[in-house]
């Protein structure tokens, strides 16, 4: 399929070019602005998808604090201004002063308290954010195809837009409100500076200038770094998870291999944190450069208000006012570059999320509405069918021309990497051929509705999954669009030669699998889960039974009791399976023998045996493999 370019370029056509010309610069400023508000969009409207309160609050909390400051500063001037007509006794009574102190109280109390219930209200909103963005992800992971996942520019994709987007949502969104009250402070310090003249004003914003590109201009090298370093990350938590997996803890302490993947974490965070930590350095430095600038202009403001008011151009109180007023225009100046250059760096991670949601299916139905499957026997065509997996040139499948009839069985036969499962994956329509037609009585199998072209089949994958749910439900997942039926569940068990074993567990078909979540989990061998596998492919109610390698990892005994259950169960089905255990395919109706993605060799077992072809020359092989062991 079409994948995204790579890595380092994911986002670019979501995002302004830089300029290379002066000229270049407003033309980049209004893309700038564009891209970051629709980006900004996207985010109001996941926010408001998890809890829309959360915007109501926001608002509310955007003129609360945009107010409070000012307010704050003017009680704090009349305070000052009446203690000092008390020193020089122009003030003889101190209430005016109690009634100003206990204003100044209630301010505190009321601030603090609106404030910690905002910061709980963030908190929680920022869980049920990042919930819904969660399940948004996982959602469309359902309808991304198969093939994407062979693909590591895929996981790349998946992974820039799973590591951000959980908490950027969250936090753009109290970073933009939280500017609209900066602005709305400095507006209002602004009116009040305008006393001393607009001059101060004007000179602590210019002096803002230089920290605002340095801010700009390090998010956007940040956020370029780390989705270029996807790969890094990935192996980072690859090595991490491959030491604490259980399932793997035996081999890594047996071969002693915990050290050596110790060691490539080692050196792969070395590469990834060099660069950085380059960037971090930077920064820093050119930020306190900018620091030193406008402190030392600071400096020069100070001085000019303290001498009017030592030269009794200004009230006491006063000082405090302008002063703190200055210092909040700077400080709102310094929040505002920062802020804006976080909501514009989080809102470039957020097109990592946009990226991934756009990700179109290929593995739909070319007619719409979609051919409906009816249910019952089929006949299966493959006309010309080559194919060869997304951005590869070898062809894993070549010329294939097969017809599987309704109520035959059929077998897979051949070495490793002959294109069995892969064929399986095709008829299944996981993936699409590369050239040629499938059919499924006499129409392309592409017109069928997807869903109900998977609901059709009963399969057992050679890596069938391990669920650590109760055995109930590990057997009920063959049919999961139906409500749990327990007479169902037992004779499947029955029928794949689970039952004994599960009837011995502590809880029985109630007993949780694995330990991952309960103490009193059970870890099943490699046989029993087979087991349970299989009757997840006994209870669906298919019309097309496809087993891979249904009976590796069963003894033969156990192994001849499951496909003589077979014989019962396929009755009025088709049936697909493949078996490196030749002695299975013996009642087979038709044996295709499959060699570097061609047929070899097509028919019955007495036919093949007669033909002394590429099939007779595997089964005598294993059968005297076979007879060699019973001598020994």
């Amino acid at each position: 399929m079409n994948m995204s370019p790579p890595s380092g370029q994911i986002n670019d056509r979501y995002r302004a070019k830089p300029p290379k010309h002066f000229k270049d610069i407003p033309k980049y400023i209004k893309e700038l602005i564009t891209d970051t508000g629709e980006r900004m969009f996207y985010i109001i409207k996941l926010v408001w998808e998890a809890n829309r309160g959360v915007l109501f609050v926001m608002a509310f909390m955007t003129l609360f604090n945009g107010i409070m400051p000012v307010i704050g500063s003017l009680i704090g001037k009349e305070i000052l201004n009446d203690l000092a007509k008390a020193y020089d006794k122009e003030l003889t009574s101190f209430k005016i002063i109690a009634v100003l102190l206990i204003f100044q109280f209630i301010y505190l109390l009321f601030k603090d308290a609106i404030s910690r219930v905002y910061s709980t209200v963030l908190r929680i909103s920022g869980e049920l954010v990042s919930n819904h963005i969660k399940i948004k992800l996982m959602t469309k992971s359902k309808e991304v195809d198969l093939s994407s996942y062979d693909s590591p520019e895929y996981y790349t994709k998946l992974e820039n837009a799973t590591r951000e987007a959980a908490r950027r949502p969250i936090e753009s969104l109290t970073a933009t409100f939280s500017i609209i009250s900066s602005l709305i402070s400095m507006i209002s310090y602004i009116v009040v500076i305008l006393a001393i003249g607009i001059l101060p004003a004007l000179i602590i914003i210019a002096v803002a200038i230089p920290s605002t590109v340095i801010n700009f201009y390090f998010r956007r090298k940040n956020h370029s770094y780390i989705s270029r370093r996807s790969k890094e990350r990935r192996q980072l938590a690859y090595y991490s998870e491959l030491i604490t997996n259980k399932d793997l803890v035996k081999e890594m302490r047996t071969l002693d291999l915990t050290d050596t993947f110790i060691d490539k974490y080692k050196n792969v965070f070395g590469i990834y944190f060099r660069g950085l930590k380059k960037l971090m350095i930077l920064e820093c430095l050119w930020n306190i450069g900018a620091g030193i600038l406008s402190t030392a202009v600071n400096c020069v403001l100070f001085v000019m208000i303290a001498q009017g008011v030592f030269n009794g151009q200004y009230e006491v109180g006063n000082y405090a006012l302008y002063t703190g007023a200055l210092n909040s225009i700077a400080s709102g100046i310094a929040s505002l570059i920062t802020t804006t250059a976080s909501i514009y760096e989080s809102t470039l991670f957020i097109n990592n999320m946009i990226s991934f949601m756009k990700e179109e299916p290929k593995i739909v139905p070319i007619i719409n509405p979609p051919r409906k499957v009816e249910r019952g026997q089929h006949t299966i065509v493959f006309e010309n069918v080559s194919f060869k997996y997304p951005q590869t040139e070898h062809y894993v499948l070549k010329n294939i021309n097969l017809t599987i009839s309704p109520n035959e069985s059929v077998v897979l036969v051949g070495l490793n990497g002959a294109g069995k499962t892969t064929l399986i994956k095709l008829l299944m329509r996981l993936y699409d051929p590369t050239e040629g037609v499938i059919l499924l009585d006499d129409h392309d199998i592409r017109e069928y509705d997807v869903k109900e072209l998977y609901d059709m089949f009963g399969i057992v994958f050679q890596d069938y999954g391990k669920y650590a749910v109760s055995v109930r439900e590990n057997i009920a997942f063959g049919e999961i669009s139906k409500d749990i039926d327990n007479g169902r569940i037992e004779a499947a068990a029955a029928h794949s030669n689970a039952k004994g074993f599960i009837e011995g567990l502590p809880q029985q078909y109630d007993t949780p699998l694995m330990r991952y979540f309960e103490d009193s989990g059970t870890e099943l061998s490699i046989g029993q889960w087979q087991k349970i596998a299989i009757a997840r492919a006994f209870y669906s109610d298919s019309d097309i039974l496809i087993l891979d390698e249904p009976t590796a990892s069963l003894d033969a005994i156990a192994e001849q009791e499951i496909f003589a259950q077979f014989e019962t169960l396929r009755r009025g089905k088709s049936s697909v399976f493949v078996s490196h255990r030749l002695s299975s395919a013996t009642t087979a109706d038709k044996i295709i023998v499959l060699n570097n993605g061609t047929i070899e060799e097509t028919g019955s077992h007495s036919e093949l045996m007669k033909a002394h072809g590429e099939y007779y020359q595997l089964f005598t092989t294993q059968a005297q493999r076979y007879r060699s062991a019973e001598e020994a």
